[in-house]
């Protein structure tokens, strides 16, 4: 319960004060489905990636010429 409700002593609330509160909760809900579903993403390509690293053999790359530095 928010501290704006607590404050106001059970008064009513107006018709304008509960599609806020709908709105602000509903928001809420969107927010942490939101980030629920992020996370499991993450956690999967994680989990994507070290299986591919861990399949791949490692290469090294070649070490590639340096350019030459001018002398001015």
């Amino acid at each position: 319960m928010s501290a704006y409700r607590i404050n106001r002593q059970n008064k009513p609330l107006s018709k304008a004060e509960k599609a806020a509160i709908v709105t602000n909760e509903s928001a809420w809900t969107i927010i942490h489905n939101e980030e629920a579903a992020r996370e499991s993403k993450t956690e999967r390509l994680r989990r994507e990636r070290l299986a591919k690293e861990r399949s791949e053999p490692l290469i090294e790359k070649p070490v590639g010429k340096r350019p030459r530095r001018s002398r001015g």
